[in-house]
């Protein structure tokens, strides 16, 4: 079951969380995105700013931040599924394909296991680029929000 963003309040309950429910958030990643992800990172390896540099590397062109898609995902778990309130616990990446300036990533977070002895989630997230390439893949553990104020079913 594919859900939408919230317009108020906190995000889905432990107890208003089902497997399979899904939510997808698109963004089209700018120079302007990667240059601001390098300076709060303090990440400035040339490979993602430098076009020179980059123009020598197996990719032949300057890449994209791992970090920036996988706040992307954080983005979705955080704002979407489970929402606002959603504290993440673990997060697990793998990095499958490079992501480029002007590419437009769709990251999709979706409910694969609910853990009722704590009240956690397991949610499997999933990026793919305009073409439909996997570019990266991951699974995180998150409490999500623990009061009753959530969005009804």
């Amino acid at each position: 079951m594919e859900v939408g963003p919230l317009n108020r309040g906190i995000g889905y309950t432990f107890e208003q969380l089902d497997v399979g429910m899904a939510a997808s958030f698109s963004k089209t990643i700018t120079e302007t995105d990667v240059y601001l992800y390098a300076g709060l990172s303090g990440d400035f390896n040339p490979v993602h700013i430098d076009r020179e540099f980059a123009k020598g590397t197996p990719f032949g062109r300057r890449i994209v931040h791992g970090g920036l898609v996988q706040a992307l995902m954080s983005m979705v778990v955080g704002t979407i599924l489970p929402g606002v309130g959603t504290i993440a616990l673990e997060v697990k990446t793998r990095f499958k394909a490079p992501v480029f300036f002007g590419d437009t990533i769709t990251v999709t977070a979706e409910v694969s296991e609910k853990i009722a002895r704590t009240k956690w989630v397991r949610v499997k997230t999933l990026a793919v680029n305009q073409a439909g390439k996997v570019v990266c893949t991951g699974e995180g553990l998150v409490m999500p929000p623990q009061n009753d104020q959530g969005p009804s079913k």
